[in-house]
């Protein structure tokens, strides 16, 4: 029967999905619903989420009911927030379905492309691949800044440019002459898309206020990371109104689950804002500390820059270092197939406790190895 129903799959799957390669997100490499009945309990520093959970109350009253499109409960504090109107802004599954419903309504499968520049965020190239949209690539310079020159060649060849400002997994923010003189070169042939998904943690570098001046210029944000709500998938994508009203077009009836609608209400008060934003001074404590720890060992070297709430770093012992630490539960995640990155992980910035924790694990790494005689 096995065998019977994988020919069938065989048979029917879309030709652009058989070389396809699932996004390997942190939770498919290592699941925290896994039950641990052991002695060590799994530290989580490989998704780049929040360390904190805080606590929200739900009311069930309306969840007989199918939930409203668009609620104007998330989307007027939100936009007020991010200083833009209430028709500049759509709320989705997460910033991941904002990207999918860009490539959805502005490409056309098997003829259009989009533009990525990697090292950066994958959900960009698997979602156009998933749509049979073609992935052109130019490459981020070795200070992982833009290639300028690069990037204008495709100028006609694609509909939409994705620029991740503050980039995972390199933790840079793209110098705001760059992306303006992007948003320029394409003004009149394709959307440039700027990730600020961890924008709370670089917040003076935010495009969100210049949709007026650009009309091709479209932001993602979300409350997965600052807000500590990977949890709910929350996101926004914020835009000319034109392109808003296309991508209501093909988005989900009901995208916002009630439950999420109440919590995300919950946490753009002021109440909810004011602890986002000290939340965000903590962990950024936490991550300059953090960073010059990690400085302190021979066996590592930081890379990139720390504008968002992780480290990058390079060690020449990179798998060694990556397995001790599983086997401690400790996860962190191996950025090294990512271009440029040989050799790199990635840490997110987690509590006090578990950032002592990590750096007590990685101490024991190299003193095991200086032990051995293994070089550091």
């Amino acid at each position: 029967m096995t065998a019977n129903v994988q020919t069938l799959v065989d048979k029917l799957v879309c030709e652009n999905l058989k070389a396809l390669v699932p996004y390997e997100s942190a939770r498919r490499l290592f699941a925290a619903s896994d039950n641990n009945q052991d002695a060590q309990v799994p530290v989580w520093l490989n998704a780049n989420e929040s360390p904190f959970a805080n606590e929200y109350s739900i009311d069930s009253d309306l969840l007989n009911r199918y939930p409203d499109c668009q609620p104007s409960a998330v989307i007027k504090p939100y936009a007020s927030y991010a200083g833009v109107n209430n028709k500049q802004l759509l709320v989705s599954r997460g910033a991941d379905e904002g990207i999918e419903l860009l490539i959805r309504a502005f490409c056309t499968p098997g003829k259009d492309s989009i533009l990525i520049c990697p090292p950066t965020y994958g959900m960009y190239a698997i979602s156009a691949e998933t749509c049979n949209v073609g992935v052109d690539v130019a490459l981020l310079k070795p200070d992982f800044s833009l290639d300028i020159e690069a990037i204008k060649t495709f100028k006609d060849k694609v509909n939409i440019v994705f620029i991740c400002s503050p980039n995972n997994p390199t933790g840079t923010s793209v110098a705001p002459q760059q992306i303006e003189q992007v948003l320029n070169h394409f003004a009149d042939s394709a959307l440039v898309v700027v990730d600020e998904a961890y924008i709370e943690f670089d917040a003076t570098c935010t495009f969100a206020t210049k949709l007026a001046e650009y009309p091709n210029l479209v932001i993602l944000r979300t409350l997965s990371k600052a807000f500590a709500l990977a949890g709910i998938r929350c996101g926004f994508t914020l835009a000319n109104e034109a392109i808003i009203h296309t991508l209501l077009k093909v988005i989900a009836p009901y995208p916002m689950p009630q439950p999420v609608a109440q919590i995300a209400e919950q946490a753009l008060s002021a109440k909810g804002l004011a602890l986002m934003t000290l939340q965000v001074e903590t962990i950024s404590d936490e991550k300059a500390k953090l960073k010059q720890a990690l400085s302190n060992f021979p066996g590592i070297e930081l890379v990139g820059d720390d504008k968002a709430n992780f480290i990058l770093f390079r060690s020449a012992q990179k798998q060694a270092l990556m397995d001790f630490l599983v086997s401690h539960k400790m996860f962190i995640r191996d950025q090294s197939k990512q271009r440029n990155l040989a050799n790199c992980l990635r840490i997110t910035v987690g509590n006090v406790e578990q950032n002592q924790h990590l750096l007590s694990l990685i101490k024991q790494f190299f003193a095991s190895q200086s032990n051995t005689g293994s070089p550091a």
